[in-house]
């Protein structure tokens, strides 16, 4: 092997190894909130990175949450961070694996441990080809991203402000293969109501319903919703009352909502911080922050997918961009000034869907594609 050419030659002659070992991280379930599973799966994950590409392991020993880890290699004066999560949102035993049509379906497929494999392979076979860039290369795998990064964050901001250029392997854009070079920024609240009881047909007017004050508040909220300037809102889960003839006293609501721009969640954290009781009597309490800031694209960035552009025509893909709706960690190593290119792990659908899947053709070209992307970094 002496050409770039070769790598995606290597990788398409062991898509059937690839596959193989999707399947062994795929099989070590990793539902966020079960320790035991999580840590077992990082062990797993411990031993691909060791048959795949060595490295020196730092472990991140956590309570409640899975142990979070890193592996380094290389010495270079550039260094270049891989983010990661093997965490995943499906509970043991909860989607089968299976190999249909070309797909390869089952929990964490492409969310994101088939990113993980195929980055993983990337670098294994410039190292097979004896043409890994001269740079520090971190892979950074974290165990608590689908549950906001709480544990992970402060190491993932370490991480990049001591790095060069951030990769995240999330998957593409369904379909096209888009990468994401923006996100959203993500708030997430909740907020209670506290009103007083009563009996609905004896006593209505002694009562202060706090199912009311919270209907009314979640117009409020709901409203706040502007597409043209990327912000929503979007109160997903409502709880309250007791019984159908008593004036509720307890409600609550669980709030979500996105923006494009730091100025609009500065605005939208005030906004939340601040309500007020729109009816008489009743108490509001309202809890949260802003879980994840917006991924803003910069000049930076540009240059970074101009490079990535340069590296899918080397292997035959016409890498596209765009913007999105939801959060990764990319959203904290963005936001610190590191160039933040998202979008890189494996092409398929379904993310936190029954039908997730990646598509199995395509690991050895994105993966060829990861390793040209990295030669040029």
């Amino acid at each position: 092997m002496k050409t770039l050419s070769t790598v995606e030659s290597y990788l398409q002659e062991h898509q059937e190894e690839i596959l193989e070992d999707l399947h062994t991280l795929v099989a070590a379930e990793s539902p966020s909130e079960n320790k035991t599973l999580v840590d077992q799966c990082g062990k797993t994950l411990q031993q691909l990175t060791e048959k795949l590409i060595g490295g020196e392991v730092n472990v991140f020993p956590q309570v409640e949450r899975g142990n979070h880890f890193k592996v380094t290699i290389g010495e270079g004066e550039n260094r270049v961070l891989i983010c990661a999560h093997f965490d995943t949102v499906w509970e043991q035993g909860r989607l089968p694996i299976q190999v249909t049509d070309g797909k390869f379906y089952g929990p964490g497929a492409i969310d994101m441990k088939g990113g993980i494999v195929q980055s993983l392979w990337a670098v294994h076979a410039l190292k097979e080809a004896d043409q890994l860039p001269d740079l520090e290369l971190v892979f950074l795998f974290t165990s608590d991203e689908e549950l906001g990064s709480q544990t992970s964050r402060s190491l993932i901001e370490q991480e990049a402000k001591a790095s060069d250029i951030v990769l995240i392997t999330e998957p593409p854009v369904a379909k096209t293969g888009a990468l994401k070079t923006a996100r959203k920024g993500v708030g997430i609240y909740n907020l209670e109501v506290t009103g007083k009881s009563s009996h609905a047909g004896n006593h209505h007017s002694a009562g202060n319903s706090a199912i009311l004050e919270l209907a009314q508040q979640i117009i409020k909220l709901e409203n706040l919703t502007d597409y043209e300037v990327g912000t929503t809102v979007n109160v997903g889960v409502i709880n309250g009352g007791t019984k159908r003839n008593v004036v509720p006293d307890y409600a609550e609501a669980l709030i979500d909502f996105r923006v494009e721009t730091e100025e609009e969640a500065e605005r939208m954290v005030n906004i939340l911080e601040n309500l007020e009781p729109i009816t008489t009597d009743v108490e509001v309490d309202i809890c949260g922050d802003l879980n994840r800031p917006p991924m803003v694209k910069t000049e930076s960035t540009q240059q970074l997918y101009e490079k990535a552009q340069q590296a899918g025509e080397e292997v035959g893909l016409q890498i596209k961009e765009e913007h999105a709706g939801g959060g990764s960690d990319g959203n904290f190593t963005a936001i610190l000034g590191a160039p933040t290119l998202d979008g890189l792990g494996a092409l398929g659908e379904g993310p936190h869907a029954e039908h997730e899947h990646i598509i199995i053709d395509e690991l050895p070209k994105r993966a060829a594609f990861l390793a040209h992307l990295m030669k040029k970094i």
